[in-house]
């Protein structure tokens, strides 16, 4: 009965790769799928786009996503290693693809314990065109934070983004590195995720097991080996999923930390077994299941605790979405506090105001503004403002009123007014409300002011 796990695996892999490589290139509304852009201090995310200063919904995000690790551990241990992992899908490009494949290095990839003898002009050869892949796909991790559009047009120009260029190759390099002589090691020894794993894990998680009531005990309660077959089972000790394990090791052993769940070994021993018309000895189940002979239970407590948990940050962060605000405007006093005009027997006293107003909708608006204080006109500007999608701009704004509004014979009076700013083609949708102060003076500088002018 054999299984297919690898060929699954290899699926999943291309999809992963698709997916990745052409979602920065897929523009809804000009917004992408994800963009952190420190250029044009932008943030895309699901194709909306969002202002730097509402970096708020982070927060939210963040906890979705490492809830949904432990979640996705809880229920099945180290399956983002084996069938996610970029380090995972590199090494399989490599060793597999590459060095077995084409450059016929190893003899088969169902052997990966051997180590390669000579062959030094095959296996640069085969450094250098995984090289090539590693700057293709450090390029298409700089697309989520530089756009293609705009990557693609720093390339023409060494000179002015000599940064670009050594993030990119720098990232190269190491993924170089990593790939080619650290390896497994890499999951072992420094991958975090490796570390912390094993407290998420339960007797009802999803784990790569031996089966050791069929095929007998090779390792004793001290995990010392007692042989190469077992005196009693099943296996018949051909040890062909210890040959084709990438982790270098003999999951006979029992859980250990290397094992990243590809599920190779459980190929491997299921072509065996067909022999004998019996299932593989190793499956993807959990350690209860297997005791006790009954479907794997998913639902349980701790993953229904992570469902409802994810599921609450899921709508906080759907609800705030929602308050997203389409404009974005900051006001600001200028230093002179107001000035003061008299003509004709009248005085009116103006306040200037610098108003930094941003367009963070995807379409093109004209924006205009009144206050919630009729006693106070708008001297400027008289006409409304246009921005185009994703653009911002400063405007000088100029507020005057000829009416005694407090009359003070000792101190200036800060009155609290509200500047309601919104976009006159849809003004229900994109509408804002901001708090400012108009300075009103003592009445004593409006009377100098009168004697001045006489």
């Amino acid at each position: 009965m054999p299984t297919t796990y690898a060929k699954r695996r290899y699926f999943v892999f291309s999809l992963i790769a698709l997916i990745t490589f052409t979602l920065p290139f897929i523009k809804i509304g000009n917004n992408h799928f994800f963009l952190l852009s420190f250029d044009h201090k932008k943030l895309n995310i699901l194709w909306t786009s969002f202002d730097m200063q509402e970096l708020y919904l982070m927060p939210f995000l963040l906890v979705i996503f490492f809830l949904s690790i432990f979640f996705v551990t809880t229920l099945g241990g180290r399956v983002w290693c084996g069938w996610s992992c970029p380090q995972t899908i590199f090494r399989v490009i490599y060793r597999d693809l590459i060095q077995t494949k084409l450059l016929k290095i190893h003899k088969s990839i169902a052997n990966k314990q051997k180590p390669v003898q000579g062959q030094y002009f095959k296996r640069a050869l085969g450094v250098l065109l995984f090289a090539c892949i590693a700057f293709v796909a450090a390029s298409n991790l700089l697309w989520y934070f530089v756009p293609p559009e705009d990557f693609f047009v720093y390339l023409q120009d060494f000179s002015s983004h000599k940064l670009l260029f050594g993030i990119v190759t720098g990232f190269a390099l190491f993924l170089v590195f990593d790939v080619t002589v650290l390896a497994e090691n890499f999951c072992v020894y420094v991958c975090p995720y490796a570390r912390i794993q094993s407290v998420m894990f339960d007797h009802d998680t999803i784990q790569v097991i031996y089966d050791e009531d069929r095929g007998g005990m090779v390792y004793n309660q001290k995990h010392e080996k007692l042989g190469k077959k077992p005196q009693s089972g099943e296996c018949i000790g051909c040890e062909a999923c210890v040959a084709i394990c990438p982790s270098h090791i003999d999951i006979r052993r029992g859980m250990q930390l290397e094992c990243i769940n590809c599920l190779e070994c459980a190929d491997a021993c299921a072509d065996v077994m067909k022999r004998k018309n019996q299932p593989s000895l190793i499956s993807w189940t959990s350690a209860h299941s297997l005791q006790t002979k009954h479907p794997v239970q998913y639902f349980r407590f701790r993953t229904i605790a992570y469902i409802v948990f994810i599921s609450c940050f899921g709508v906080a962060l759907g609800f705030m979405s929602t308050k997203k605000e389409h404009m974005l405007l900051n006001i600001n006093n200028t230093t002179e506090l107001y000035k003061i005009k008299v003509s004709d027997g009248n005085f009116s006293v103006q306040n200037t105001y610098t108003f930094l107003l941003q367009n963070t909708d995807t379409l093109v608006h004209d924006y205009y503004f009144d206050i919630n204080d009729t006693r106070i006109d708008i001297v400027r500007p008289k006409n409304p403002i246009k921005l185009k999608a994703g653009t911002k701009q400063k405007i000088v704004v100029v507020l005057s009123t000829n009416q005694y509004l407090v009359r003070d014979t000792k101190r200036d009076t800060p009155l609290d007014i509200k500047v309601h700013a919104y976009a006159q083609d849809e003004p229900e949708r994109i509408s804002i409300m901001r708090n400012a102060r108009f300075m009103f003076p003592k009445t004593t500088q409006i009377d100098e002011a009168f004697d001045k002018n006489k």
